[in-house]
């Protein structure tokens, strides 16, 4: 006899209002039906504001569905021991002000879990989520990652049943991504079940099966290779052509019969609309991957245009020699912690700059002094020619940034957001519209012109914050993490936007967390623990890992150098 599901779903739907007076509903799920077993891990994917987090929302109990039935371990949902559901949401709900074991006390009383009567439990959760030392530290200074994991042991801290994951791994590299998923495998259960939303298509393919959702409909669900072929026989690759790494991609994302490309290990990708290979020669067939399947299954036929967003910035190679961003020693201090410490770099007109690294390695920190938002210690930066030191104001009004965390205003909708922000940039009349209306419309953002950017989805969130940095066509972009959330056809037309702009001269320095992203960048840097550890372009760093091997890709090499930095430290003498 089959087991009974621990979560099953049967025709539910939900709608909200219209975000503007005499708007249509919207229809968020439609008529969703489906089961999970026991010690069964399912993986959510889909397109931004597809319904992922709605769904999410209904299984906690914190919104209710408009019809259909919902049971969660056996029961009606409205009738369910919350404590033995562990729902983790988007950006984790912590309290910044309060110390790690502050929240997770907190968080324990609210599952029905009294502290002080279960020390082997909390124990375990600070043990595994390796966050002892720091159990006085407030939420506000830890890094992503361990954010992350403090997150996830709030959710679990029940030891529940089932387990309900919005975003567990959004905003953290790929080692942290890692052990994020082998702690919510350690801290579950043999017959625990798994919900784990993600637009990572690598983090659910980790899971026993699929759903795909969009435009709140499932249009797939299965095992993650049922997924990947979806795209099989529509893969292909060949070598780079040498020193036309984003021309080389750029072309191929241009072409009608290309739904998306990628570079990775000095090859180019593409996923072709049809079974024949792209045109120009040379081209390999290749295994699918499931996101390849995600994006062959939404592919709405549509060709990529050429970018609206960088048609408007001016041609900037008059002084090609000069640095537009150039960091000497830059160092900064917190009392007797060192976040970034001599990193040193400069990046040319039109040259697209990679900052990587875990998370808590000195990324942010090394942005924010770069942008004036923060004093170095020692070193200096120049922007645009300008000495931050001395002419700071000059040289923030000559830069676009997108932060890490989404910081246009909650409350205000869309369109006011983006008036505000033209007019601090200058802009007035007729430009400042012109503008608006280019983000807008090259953006996609219409449709939410009159929510409250608060209420946004995740991805158009990004969308918004992408398209506030660069409505004054500056001469450098700085973007911090710009595609954390979004799903990968939006991170396709991101990168899309991007390397359109740096080709018209704008310099541009992004740090990521996706190595096939940092594959477009013409040079990286590699900084750990507050220090620099690689510098160069993506080919120079895969063949730069010990023994004299070449790595496969960016991201085996960024594993290797990681690994390598650590054994370094943990071998040297006290």
């Amino acid at each position: 006899m089959a087991e009974a599901p621990l979560l099953r779903l049967e025709g539910v739907s939900k709608r909200f209002k219209g975000a503007r007076r005499g708007a249509p509903p919207v229809e968020a799920l439609r008529g969703v039906s489906l089961n999970l077993a026991p010690g069964r891990r399912l993986g959510l994917v889909g397109p931004d504001a597809g319904g992922k987090t709605t769904l999410m929302r209904i299984l906690a109990g914190l919104v209710a569905a408009d019809s259909g039935d919902v049971e969660l371990l056996g029961g009606p949902a409205d009738q369910l021991d919350r404590s033995q559901v562990g729902y983790m949401p988007q950006g984790g709900a912590l309290y910044a002000e309060l110390t790690v074991r502050q929240n997770l006390e907190l968080y324990a009383r609210l599952r029905g879990v009294e502290p002080q009567d279960s020390p082997e439990r909390m124990s375990h959760l600070y043990r595994l989520t390796g966050l002892e030392p720091f159990l006085d530290r407030a939420v506000g200074k830890l890094s992503g990652g361990m954010r992350q994991k403090l997150a996830l042991a709030c959710a679990v801290v029940a030891a529940p049943r089932l387990m309900l994951l919005d975003e567990p791994s959004v905003g953290v590299d790929p080692v942290s991504r890692q052990e994020i998923w082998q702690l919510a495998m350690d801290l579950s259960g043999p017959e625990t079940s798994l919900v784990w939303t993600t637009n990572i298509l690598e983090d659910a393919a980790r899971c026993d099966e699929i759903v795909l959702l969009h435009e709140g409909e499932i249009r797939y669900h299965g095992p993650p290779a049922g997924l990947a072929a979806g795209a099989e026989g529509r893969c292909f690759v060949r070598p780079l052509p040498d020193g036309v790494r984003r021309k080389a991609l750029q072309d191929l994302l241009l072409d009608r019969g290309v739904i998306s490309g990628r570079i990775e290990g000095g090859n180019l990708h593409a996923l072709a609309r049809q079974s024949a290979a792209p045109s120009g020669g040379n081209w390999l067939p290749v295994a699918a991957r499931p996101d390849e399947g995600f994006a062959a299954m939404l592919d709405d036929g549509a060709a990529l245009q050429p970018s609206a967003l960088a048609e408007a910035f001016p041609l900037r190679f008059d002084q090609p020699d000069q640095p537009a961003i150039a960091a000497i020693g830059l160092t900064r201090r917190y009392g007797d912690f060192v976040a970034a410490q001599d990193i040193s770099f400069s990046v040319r007109p039109g040259e697209i700059f990679g900052l990587l690294g875990p998370n808590g390695a000195g990324k942010s920190t090394t942005f924010r002094m770069l942008c004036g938002l923060a004093t170095p210690s020692a070193g200096r930066g120049t922007v645009a020619g300008r000495d931050l030191s001395v002419a700071g104001a000059e040289a923030r009004q000559a830069l676009g940034y997108m932060p890490q965390k989404f910081s246009l205003y909650a409350d205000l909708n869309v369109a006011t957001n983006l008036k505000f922000m033209v007019g601090s940039y200058g802009l007035t009349g007729a430009a400042q519209a012109s503008a608006i209306e280019r983000v807008v419309t090259a953006l996609g953002l219409e449709p939410f012109m009159a929510t409250a950017a608060g209420l946004l989805p995740l991805g158009v969130k990004q969308r918004l914050a992408l398209g506030a940095a660069v409505l004054h066509t500056p001469p450098v972009l700085f973007l911090d993490e710009p595609t954390s959330g979004v799903d990968p056809l939006v991170r396709r037309e991101f990168w899309h936007h991007i390397n359109a702009i740096a080709a018209r001269g704008t310099a541009v320095l992004v740090t990521t967390h996706f190595m096939d992203e940092a594959e477009n960048c013409d040079r990286v840097l590699v900084i750990n623990r507050s220090q620099t550890i690689a510098q160069g372009t993506p080919d120079e760093l895969r063949h730069s890992i010990p023994g004299g091997a070449v790595a496969s890709s960016l991201e085996v090499a960024f594993f290797s150098l990681i690994d390598t930095q650590r054994r370094v430290l943990a071998e040297a003498p006290a």
